[in-house]
């Protein structure tokens, strides 16, 4: 064998360790979570913390209506529902006053985004703070009960609590943005099962999460982050204070119909996702073996999980190269060593189908899921290029 060839299979061998790493995990939450149960309830005999809710808004004056009707549904007295109405051009705060909630206007055009109207919130409730808040996105619903349950795990716990949030396809979308529809509740609901199933702690997901007042008034909220609920929940991790998941309490948005919306909404994400796993993934993984806070690790685990578009893709990537170096070298090894990841991968997805997302999909419109990975390929070069670093509103108007 030449040096060229042995120094290519020995790069191979290194990228497929570190391609198998997400692989792992992904397919060990999963699998957990198949066989995950609920948790116990906590007593309703004693009377519920007094809670606020926070609602942060940007233009959101033709949806907000509905959402705070169904957070108005479950408040009981003393409770406090505030709506931060963030560089708003509409009427989003008329609305929400109409609506009978407190309303914060909020107008800087450098410090943008919503972690800083989740900061503008807070401080202003700091004249008469609450025991619980809870954070709900100006486009959610709430199932009954939702704020109960929250407040009172909560409560018990003394930690964040994530509720199950999940988004819907509208009627009228097409299968990407079903199978879209399909990978959250795999990301939010089956791999968040799969880590409550051994104890560990969830990733904050942005809507529906319940903090006490003694964490949230000290936490670090006003950033630019594009992903500030992934930031905030390693934050608390880091403090040995992760936030616990909480399935029996759901909260619900829909993507938006406005193709260009959609697509926003998802660069964002997603972009986001990668820039923090990059930038910050390895350092938390030493900080928290260092420290041993199995939290704090299981949380940069979970993170480093890429999209699972992009984790088919390069799954699928490597193997193809692996098949192709093996039939052209007669070598099996180290190329073989590729083909076992994608095989686990589909296994897991097809599990992950089976337990959450036969109402989403049919088996056949699954089998279209590697062609809607292919089609974000644009997307993760856009990364690579010249990636989305600033907040920008998704349309939700009809295109």
């Amino acid at each position: 064998m030449n040096t060229v060839y042995l120094i290519l299979a020995a790069l191979f061998v290194a990228a497929l360790v570190v391609l198998m790493l997400p692989i792992t995990v992904f397919v060990l939450e999963v699998a957990l979570s198949l066989t995950a149960r609920k948790a116990p309830l906590t007593s309703a005999t004693a009377a519920r913390a007094r809670l606020a809710v926070l609602v942060p808004a940007h233009n959101e004056g033709a949806g907000i209506l509905a959402t705070l009707a169904s957070v108005r549904s479950q408040l009981k007295p003393g409770d406090r529902l505030l709506v931060v109405a963030d560089n708003c051009s509409d009427d989003t705060a008329a609305q929400a006053r109409g609506a009978g909630a407190e309303v914060l206007e909020r107008q800087d055009d450098v410090r943008r985004g919503k972690g800083y109207a989740l900061d503008a919130g807070v401080r202003h409730l700091e004249s008469d703070p609450p025991q619980i808040v809870v954070v709900v996105d100006a486009d959610c619903m709430l199932r009954p009960d939702a704020l109960e349950v929250l407040a009172r795990r909560c409560a018990d716990t003394v930690r964040p609590v994530q509720a199950l949030y999940l988004m819907r396809a509208p009627a009228s979308a097409g299968l990407k943005t079903r199978i879209a529809e399909f990978a959250w509740a795999v990301k939010n609901r089956g791999r968040a099962l799969g880590l409550a199933r051994l104890g560990l702690p969830c990733q904050l997901m942005g809507s529906g999460m319940a903090f006490p007042w003694q964490l949230i008034v000290s936490a670090q909220l006003a950033s630019a982050d594009l992903v500030e609920d992934l930031r905030l929940g390693l934050d608390f991790a880091r403090e040995r204070q992760a936030p616990v998941f909480c399935p029996e309490a759901v909260v619900t948005s829909e993507f938006p119909v406005n193709a260009t919306g959609l697509q926003s909404q998802r660069t964002r994400w997603e972009h986001g996702h990668l820039a923090m796993m990059l930038r910050d993934g390895p350092r938390l993984l030493i900080d928290g073996i260092r420290t041993r806070n199995a939290g704090l690790i299981a949380l940069t685990l979970d993170l480093c999980v890429p999209p699972l578009a992009l984790l088919v893709l390069t799954a699928l990537a490597f193997g193809s190269v692996g098949a192709l170096a093996w039939a052209w070298s007669g070598a099996a090894l180290p190329w073989s060593l590729a083909l076992p990841g994608p095989l686990l991968l589909a296994v897991a997805v097809l599990a992950a189908w089976a337990r959450f997302g036969r109402l989403i999909l049919s088996w056949r419109e699954l089998a279209y899921a590697p062609v809607y990975a292919l089609v974000k390929i644009p997307l993760y070069l856009k990364f690579v290029v010249r990636r989305q670093v600033a907040w920008v509103r998704s349309e939700r108007d009809p295109s």
